[in-house]
């Protein structure tokens, strides 16, 4: 990235990195004092107001310096947003970003790699976190994101209901699809309605959050590289959408269920099982459900669970304020090292001296899911890729009639595959 980008240049950058719509506005100013510093975040909600409480607790520390903070739109706004930013050198001085974003940002020079040094004089070292964790936050052999958490896709379950049926223990031990859909059969039974809740209709995201998770498990990757052919597995992704496919029957599961359906169907007793992510955890304690947790059972032989981690990122800035930059450095191990607090909202603290806490292993149902970070899968790592991109809703262009039952696994898979191709024979935007 060069000073002198064009704003044509600029525009078609931030439009290509976010996958869509643009939303332009106003970037931070060169004037701030040093002991002032900025932080964008998309975090909004329960996380949100969490995350408000834990910069608001470093503020009051007084370790010299005040943090502010920018909260924008999720998704494509907000990545749009800070492309713009960080390719004209305007950025704020630290800001959040899921991991599964940093291929399409740090390649073109639009983050900035962390000092390893300055993050160990705050007291931050490799061994502190989950060495996939670690490792996806890395680009080029050089460290570009810092994780605050993963937050993976995970089995709820109804206590009462799995008593009633007898299934309590046979959830803790589940081998195999045909184990699953003997557990959810008797779930069915007892609820009269469905035996799992699971919400895709319209939804990218839902879909290859399972599909991903149990092609993981067949242990088949997806390796995708620019400017070569995708390699996958057809073989164990046709058997995993032909046994997700068989869980939509109307019986085990609805055929076209929405997330919002599926969620009130799981707070309302209507159904035993409840496939989603672990953010779904306040709401459904709120209600004061007879609710428990645990990974997605192994089913397909090889341990594997699809997530994804909010991380802290330095946004390409034209002018370093050395003192603020070192600021930053503080500031992040200060949330770091209070993040039990985000830990509440279901999600898996990163920073390893609180995931391995007393604190932290009290809180149920969320230290039952605690060990999915070390055999955690992100997406692939390219740069049409992650969260808020378009890359989940190309799958679902394909495969939603494979869903639905209306369409063929075998063709659907192919379709998906055909659209990744199309993407890797383009050169990366940035």
């Amino acid at each position: 990235m060069t000073e002198d980008f064009s704003r044509r240049s600029l525009l078609r950058a931030a439009a290509a990195l976010a996958g869509g719509g643009l939303l332009v506005g106003c970037a931070p100013g060169a004037s701030r004092s040093t002991t002032d510093l900025s932080y964008w975040h998309l975090l909004t909600g329960g996380d949100g107001t969490v995350m408000a409480g834990l910069v608001d607790a470093v503020n009051a520390a007084n370790l010299g310096f005040h943090t502010s903070q920018t909260v924008l739109a999720w998704g494509p706004p907000y990545y749009t947003k800070l492309a713009m930013a960080s390719a004209g050198g305007r950025a704020p001085d630290v800001a959040i970003m899921h991991a599964s974003r940093i291929a399409g940002y740090a390649p073109g020079g639009l983050l900035e790699p962390w000092d390893l040094d300055l993050l160990a004089e705050a007291g931050l070292h490799e061994s502190d976190f989950p060495a996939r964790v670690w490792e996806k936050c890395q680009y080029d052999g050089k460290l570009y994101a810092i994780a605050l958490d993963t937050h993976p896709f995970v089995l709820y379950y109804n206590t009462d209901h799995a008593e009633k049926a007898g299934v309590t223990d046979a959830l803790h031990s589940l081998k195999s699809p045909e184990e699953f859909t003997e557990v959810a059969t008797k779930l069915q039974a007892v609820t009269g309605k469905h035996g799992l809740s699971y919400g895709y209709l319209g939804d990218g995201s839902q879909m290859w959050r399972l599909f991903y998770t149990l092609y993981r498990q067949t242990g088949a990757d997806m390796k995708l590289v620019p400017g070569q052919r995708a390699e996958v597995d057809k073989d164990a992704a046709v058997q995993v959408l032909t046994f997700i496919r068989s869980l939509l029957n109307d019986k085990i599961a609805s055929r076209s269920g929405d997330g919002g359906t599926a969620t009130s169907e799981f707070l309302h007793g209507e159904s035993g099982l409840f496939f989603g992510g672990v953010w779904e955890l306040p709401v459904l304690k709120d209600a004061k459900m007879p609710v428990d947790a645990l990974p997605i059972p192994t089913m397909f032989g090889t341990q594997a669970a699809y997530a994804d981690s909010h991380t802290f990122v330095l946004p390409r800035q034209s002018k370093v304020s050395p003192e603020r930059r070192k600021h930053v450095y503080t500031m992040v191990a200060e949330l770091l090292k209070r993040s039990v607090k985000w830990a509440g909202g279901g999600h898996i603290p990163a920073y390893q001296p609180v995931a391995t806490s007393a604190e932290y292993q009290a809180l149920k149902p969320q230290s039952n899911y605690a060990g999915i970070p070390a055999y955690v899968n992100y997406d692939p790592q390219v740069w049409f890729s992650g969260a808020g991109s378009d890359f989940q809703n190309y799958f679902a262009e394909n495969v939603q009639n494979v869903y639905l039952g209306n369409g063929d696994p075998g063709a659907g898979f192919d379709g998906f595959v055909a659209r990744l191709n199309k993407l890797l024979d383009r050169p990366q935007p940035v």
